[in-house]
This record gives C-alpha cells, structure tokens and sequence, in this order.
C-alpha cells in the first residue's frame, strides 16, 4: 500500500510511469478514525473494481464542514490506526493530505448545494454541506476514481454528492452501501467514541425508534412517524433534533411506496443521525 501526503505523491501514486494504479479506481473518502463501516465501503469498492482495479481511501478532516462550536478540535484523528486498517483491507493508495495541503490559498470558489442543503443536517448545520461538496469535488478531481462508495448512514450527504456529481457531469458513479450496524442496531459512527456506557445504551433508541417506524408503515406514513416518536419520547436521555418521513430523493413521501424515515438527535454531548427505508402502505421491499 501507498502513502501519499501532497498532491506531487497523490500524482505520482495514481498516474505515475512506474507506479500508476491498475485497471479501475475506486475512491472511498474518510475523515479518518476508521471503523467497521468504512471497511465495508472499502470492501464494497474492491468487489466493484475487481481483483484488476485499485481502491484509494482519503483521509482528511475537513474543516470547511464544521461550525462554530462543532467537534472539530476534538474530532478523532488516528492516522497511525487507520493506516493498518487500510493495508489490512487491501487499500492500494490512502491520501492522507494536510489543511494546507487542500487549500492552500483562500477559497474563493466553492459548491452551493441548493435547496436541499438547507434543510435537514443544513438547517442544523448552516454551511455545512457547503464544505461537504466542495471537499468531496476536491477529492474526485485529484483520485480521478470511476467510481465512489458512501454510506447510507449519511444519508441527505449521499443523496447530495449524488446529485452534485450527475448536475455537474464528473463522470463518478455514486455507490450507496447500507448502514452498518453493530449487533445492538447502533449505527456505527466515529462519533460513537464520545458516548459513554450510559449514553450508548440511550442511543439505541435511535434504532429501536426507526425499526417502530418500519413496521407500522404499512399503515401509512403519520403511523410510521408516531410509532417512532413513542419509542424516543420514552428515552428522556435523547434530546431530538428531528424526526422526518421523506421519499428517496428528500422530497415529500408518497402516499404508497418507497420512502425513507430519518432522525437526528442529542445524547449528552454528542449529535447521532440515523435513517432506515420504509415501505408505505401495502407495498414490500
């Protein structure tokens, strides 16, 4: 596995004469602070590229995506850990650039989400899919991948890079991978490091709430959204940002059909998002 820290290394790993990657390139971009749920993004991108193509992972704690107040000081940074990880997975090249590395001069220019970013994790968070979409067209240009794998977790984030990439014709296929969960129905976060016993215990209810919703979807979306809002009102440790029922896409959810139930929510000191598919009305998975 490679190691590259500048755009020169970045060059000479992906292109080079003597080094050039093989066959096609999958990019999965981190903040770090690896875990089961990236390995499996990993995993899913060296399924799709095949023994012949190659897998670069980007490591890179963005700045441009935190507010004022938010955990980026505090956010994990476990290069050494997450370097094992990757060559363990079979990673062929990480991108592990600094702050300065990726803006090295005043960013001027940068890429508006749209009315989508301003809902949702955007409302929560003013600019913050703002720093998410211009971090992510940064990476896309430099790995040149064919394609990229991102969590269903993240799920607004997915929805947005997906569209990001087809509106501005990056020539990327956006792979979604369904959350990964621990055995409990936690889904795994970098940011589950921050909860303590207690506090994990409570955010089970993020699950439990979700599950509630699927299965009283088949009454139609107000019974999916009051069987999970009973399952978090009952946890007086969870502190809910919001509790939403969209289709697919983000838009209003249909009558009947697919549509996607999403939560957001405070345990101590910590912000969990969370989301599952539900099915409205009498249709099935």
């Amino acid at each position: 596995m490679q190691l590259a820290q500048t755009r020169d290394e970045l060059t000479d790993a992906r292109f080079g004469l003597d080094d050039a990657l093989d066959g096609d390139v999958a990019t999965v971009l981190t903040m770090g602070a690896l875990h089961a749920g990236h390995l499996a993004l990993v995993h899913e991108a060296r399924r799709r590229v095949g023994p012949g193509g190659s897998v670069i992972v980007t490591i890179f704690v963005n700045p441009l995506q935190f507010g004022a107040g938010e955990d980026l000081t505090r956010y994990p940074r476990t290069l050494r850990s997450d370097l094992q990880a990757a060559q363990d997975a079979g990673v062929d090249l990480v991108f592990a650039p600094s702050v300065q590395e990726m803006y090295p001069t005043e960013l001027r220019v940068t890429v508006d989400p749209g009315e989508l970013g301003a809902v949702l994790e955007g409302a929560a968070r003013p600019g913050h899919f703002r720093g998410v979409l211009t971090v992510v067209a940064k990476l896309l240009n430099l790995t040149v991948p064919a394609l990229t794998v991102f969590g269903e977790k993240d799920y607004q984030q997915l929805v947005l890079v997906r569209r990001m990439c087809a509106d501005l014709e990056l020539g990327v296929d956006v792979v979604g991978l369904p959350t990964v969960r621990e055995p409990d129905g936690l889904a795994l976060s970098s940011r589950n490091v921050y909860l303590g016993d207690q506090e994990r215990a409570q955010a089970l209810a993020l699950s439990r709430a979700l599950r509630a919703g699927q299965d009283a979807a088949h009454g139609g979306g107000q019974a999916a959204l009051r069987a999970a809002g009973e399952v978090l009102a009952a946890e007086p440790g969870v502190e809910v940002d919001y509790l939403v029922l969209t289709d697919p896409q983000l838009q209003p959810p249909p009558e009947i059909g697919h549509a996607r139930l999403l939560v957001a929510a405070r345990v101590g000191r910590t912000r969990l998002l969370d989301n599952m598919p539900v099915h409205l009305g009498e249709t099935r998975p």
